[in-house]
Protein backbone atom coordinates (compact mmCIF):
# COMPACT_ATOMS: atom_id res chain seq x y z
CA UNK A 1 0.00 0.00 0.00
CA UNK A 2 1.19 3.50 -0.84
CA UNK A 3 0.40 6.56 1.28
CA UNK A 4 0.99 10.26 0.94
CA UNK A 5 1.07 11.87 4.39
CA UNK A 6 0.70 15.64 4.59
CA UNK A 7 0.00 18.26 7.22
CA UNK A 8 -0.63 21.96 7.60
CA UNK A 9 -2.01 23.03 4.21
CA UNK A 10 -3.55 26.05 5.97
CA UNK A 11 -5.81 27.05 3.07
CA UNK A 12 -3.05 27.64 0.51
CA UNK A 13 -4.48 26.97 -2.95
CA UNK A 14 -0.97 27.18 -4.44
CA UNK A 15 0.56 24.53 -2.16
CA UNK A 16 -2.55 22.36 -2.17
CA UNK A 17 -2.33 22.26 -5.98
CA UNK A 18 1.31 21.14 -5.62
CA UNK A 19 0.15 18.39 -3.25
CA UNK A 20 -2.59 17.37 -5.71
CA UNK A 21 -0.04 17.19 -8.54
CA UNK A 22 2.13 14.90 -6.40
CA UNK A 23 -0.91 12.75 -5.63
CA UNK A 24 -1.67 12.52 -9.35
CA UNK A 25 1.92 11.52 -10.10
CA UNK A 26 2.36 9.04 -7.23
CA UNK A 27 -1.17 7.54 -7.26
CA UNK A 28 -1.27 6.59 -3.56
CA UNK A 29 -3.88 4.20 -2.22
CA UNK A 30 -4.60 6.60 0.66
CA UNK A 31 -3.93 10.23 1.49
CA UNK A 32 -3.34 10.89 5.18
CA UNK A 33 -3.97 14.50 6.24
CA UNK A 34 -2.72 15.40 9.71
CA UNK A 35 -4.83 18.52 10.22
CA UNK A 36 -4.88 22.27 9.69
CA UNK A 37 -6.39 22.00 6.24
CA UNK A 38 -8.28 25.24 5.57
CA UNK A 39 -7.60 27.96 8.15
CA UNK A 40 -4.22 29.65 8.58
CA UNK A 41 -4.60 30.27 12.31
CA UNK A 42 -3.92 33.45 14.28
CA UNK A 43 -0.22 32.67 14.86
CA UNK A 44 0.68 32.15 11.21
CA UNK A 45 1.15 34.63 8.42
CA UNK A 46 -1.11 34.07 5.45
CA UNK A 47 0.32 31.33 3.25
CA UNK A 48 0.89 31.84 -0.46
CA UNK A 49 -2.43 32.13 -2.35
CA UNK A 50 -4.53 31.77 0.78
CA UNK A 51 -7.89 30.68 -0.61
CA UNK A 52 -9.65 28.04 1.50
CA UNK A 53 -12.68 28.08 -0.82
CA UNK A 54 -10.38 26.89 -3.63
CA UNK A 55 -8.77 24.21 -1.42
CA UNK A 56 -12.18 22.69 -0.54
CA UNK A 57 -12.90 21.30 -4.04
CA UNK A 58 -9.30 20.14 -4.51
CA UNK A 59 -9.51 18.02 -1.36
CA UNK A 60 -13.13 17.05 -2.00
CA UNK A 61 -12.16 15.45 -5.31
CA UNK A 62 -9.93 13.09 -3.30
CA UNK A 63 -12.48 12.29 -0.58
CA UNK A 64 -12.58 8.52 -1.21
CA UNK A 65 -8.86 8.18 -0.47
CA UNK A 66 -8.50 10.68 2.41
CA UNK A 67 -8.03 9.76 6.05
CA UNK A 68 -7.87 13.00 8.06
CA UNK A 69 -7.49 14.02 11.68
CA UNK A 70 -8.33 17.35 13.32
CA UNK A 71 -5.71 20.01 13.72
CA UNK A 72 -5.81 22.88 16.18
CA UNK A 73 -7.12 25.17 13.40
CA UNK A 74 -10.06 22.93 12.41
CA UNK A 75 -13.57 23.99 13.46
CA UNK A 76 -17.05 22.54 13.05
CA UNK A 77 -17.55 24.70 9.97
CA UNK A 78 -14.66 22.87 8.26
CA UNK A 79 -16.54 19.59 8.63
CA UNK A 80 -19.61 21.28 7.11
CA UNK A 81 -17.72 22.09 3.89
CA UNK A 82 -15.53 18.99 3.55
CA UNK A 83 -17.11 15.69 2.39
CA UNK A 84 -14.77 13.47 4.43
CA UNK A 85 -14.40 13.15 8.22
CA UNK A 86 -11.81 15.58 9.59
CA UNK A 87 -12.67 16.07 13.27
CA UNK A 88 -11.16 12.99 14.96
CA UNK A 89 -8.35 13.71 17.41
CA UNK A 90 -6.47 10.65 16.21
CA UNK A 91 -6.74 7.61 13.97
CA UNK A 92 -5.07 4.22 13.85
CA UNK A 93 -3.87 2.71 10.60
CA UNK A 94 -2.25 -0.64 9.87
CA UNK A 95 -0.36 -0.58 6.59
CA UNK A 96 1.99 -3.26 5.25
CA UNK A 97 2.51 -4.60 8.77
CA UNK A 98 3.29 -1.16 10.20
CA UNK A 99 1.02 0.15 12.99
CA UNK A 100 0.55 3.91 12.71
CA UNK A 101 -0.95 6.36 15.20
CA UNK A 102 -2.07 9.52 13.38
CA UNK A 103 -2.67 12.84 15.11
CA UNK A 104 -2.07 16.53 14.51
CA UNK A 105 0.36 16.92 17.39
CA UNK A 106 -1.12 19.73 19.45
CA UNK A 107 -2.21 17.29 22.19
CA UNK A 108 -0.04 14.18 21.81
CA UNK A 109 3.45 14.70 20.40
CA UNK A 110 6.89 13.02 20.51
CA UNK A 111 7.48 14.56 23.95
CA UNK A 112 4.07 13.35 25.21
CA UNK A 113 3.42 10.08 23.42
CA UNK A 114 0.22 8.12 23.99
CA UNK A 115 0.79 4.63 25.43
CA UNK A 116 2.23 2.91 22.36
CA UNK A 117 4.35 -0.21 22.21
CA UNK A 118 6.35 0.29 19.06
CA UNK A 119 5.00 1.28 15.68
CA UNK A 120 4.96 4.73 14.17
CA UNK A 121 3.64 7.98 15.63
CA UNK A 122 2.75 10.46 12.87
CA UNK A 123 2.06 14.09 13.72
CA UNK A 124 2.22 17.54 12.16
CA UNK A 125 1.63 20.85 13.96
CA UNK A 126 5.23 22.03 14.36
CA UNK A 127 5.77 22.62 10.61
CA UNK A 128 9.19 20.97 11.04
CA UNK A 129 10.20 17.63 9.52
CA UNK A 130 11.08 14.93 12.06
CA UNK A 131 12.22 11.33 12.01
CA UNK A 132 13.43 10.05 15.38
CA UNK A 133 13.02 7.10 17.71
CA UNK A 134 11.43 7.80 21.11
CA UNK A 135 11.05 4.91 23.60
CA UNK A 136 10.89 2.36 20.79
CA UNK A 137 8.35 4.38 18.76
CA UNK A 138 9.35 5.91 15.43
CA UNK A 139 8.13 9.51 15.45
CA UNK A 140 7.64 11.16 12.08
CA UNK A 141 6.46 14.62 11.12
CA UNK A 142 5.99 15.38 7.40
CA UNK A 143 6.67 19.08 7.96
CA UNK A 144 4.28 21.59 6.42
CA UNK A 145 2.88 21.70 2.92
CA UNK A 146 2.40 25.49 2.99
CA UNK A 147 4.09 27.20 5.96
CA UNK A 148 7.33 25.35 6.75
CA UNK A 149 9.32 26.49 9.74
CA UNK A 150 12.41 24.56 8.66
CA UNK A 151 12.87 26.08 5.21
CA UNK A 152 11.28 23.52 2.88
CA UNK A 153 7.71 22.61 1.92
CA UNK A 154 7.29 18.88 2.39
CA UNK A 155 5.23 15.76 2.96
CA UNK A 156 5.93 12.05 3.46
CA UNK A 157 5.49 9.11 1.12
CA UNK A 158 5.11 5.60 2.55
CA UNK A 159 5.74 2.77 0.11
CA UNK A 160 6.93 -0.83 0.44
CA UNK A 161 7.19 -0.45 4.22
CA UNK A 162 9.49 2.61 4.06
CA UNK A 163 8.99 6.34 4.60
CA UNK A 164 10.65 9.05 2.54
CA UNK A 165 10.30 12.81 2.54
CA UNK A 166 9.15 14.65 -0.56
CA UNK A 167 10.39 18.24 -0.70
CA UNK A 168 9.03 20.86 -3.11
CA UNK A 169 11.15 23.62 -4.55
CA UNK A 170 9.45 27.01 -4.30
Amino acid sequence: MKLIIASDIHGSAYWCSKLCALIEAEQPDKIVLLGDLLYHGPRNDLPRDYAPKQVIPMLSDLKDRILAVRGNCEAEVDQMVLPFPCMADYALLECDGVSMYLTHGHHANPDQLPPLSGGVFLSGHTHVKLDKLVNGVRCLNPGSVSIPKDGSHSCLIFENGAFRFHIWED
